[in-house]
């Protein structure tokens, strides 16, 4: 486990609800955790609305006030430095939607890289219009890399239809999954499902991550 894991990926990865499942399962483990959003592409669906949940867990929570702005490469808040600058905090990071929302990434880049105590995790949902296969999800990921000036770690399958999510949406994934951590030299690290479908995955699939959903007002992010 490393001090600082960062989620990033393509609109409608998945990548803030998997950020926020994680970090409550660092706090539920006893640790001091940090979460920070720096989601300044995506307005509906933000680490804030899960702040009641994530209050309730003593999680410290640091958010970007740039959310669907016009700013090109925002400023970050002081107090997002306290992802690099107190090491006394296990941080789970919210990158935001592709190349664009990872440009706020690069100003804690260099302080991460020589720290380097993170993992950087791509997050992919092979049923969203610009990442169906692992050839475009392989560009997504290198104009993310690019934009934040940091290399990926590992590949998390987030693939899903939201509520209409059947274990078997899950497993016809799987091929394209092990292809682009094959062709990115990366390792496939885990494929999440919603926790009622973890029993009902196929053993072919490994390392299956059950994760519950967020609501915010009438929708459900996955």
């Amino acid at each position: 486990m490393k001090r600082v894991t960062l989620f990033a990926g393509h609109y409608g990865s998945g990548k803030t609800n998997l950020a926020v499942n994680y970090a409550l399962k660092l706090a539920g483990s006893g640790l001091k955790t940090l979460i920070a959003d720096l989601d300044i592409v995506n307005p509906y669906f933000r680490t804030r609305d899960s702040q009641t949940e994530l209050d309730e867990a003593g999680i410290r929570i640091i958010v970007s006030p740039y959310a669907n702005s016009n700013v090109d490469v925002p400023a970050l808040p002081d107090e997002m430095y306290a992802v690099t600058d107190d090491k006394s905090y296990h941080c789970v990071i919210d990158v935001g939607g592709d190349d664009r929302g990872a440009l706020a990434l690069g100003r804690l880049s260099p302080a991460l890289r020589e720290e380097n105590d993170f993992d950087m995790l791509f997050v992919v949902n092979f049923y969203r219009p610009l990442t169906r296969d692992w050839e475009s999800a392989l560009t997504v990921m290198r104009e993310i890399e690019l934009a934040s000036g940091m290399r990926f770690t590992g590949i998390v399958n987030n693939s899903n239809l939201g509520q209409l999510t059947k274990a078997e949406d899950v497993a016809a994934t799987d091929v394209r999954a092990r292809e682009l951590a094959a062709q990115s030299g990366l390792k496939l690290l885990t494929t999440t499902v919603k926790e009622e479908l973890a029993a009902k995955t196929p053993d072919s699939i490994e390392n299956i991550t059950p994760i519950r959903l967020h609501f915010r007002g009438d929708w459900v992010i996955y």
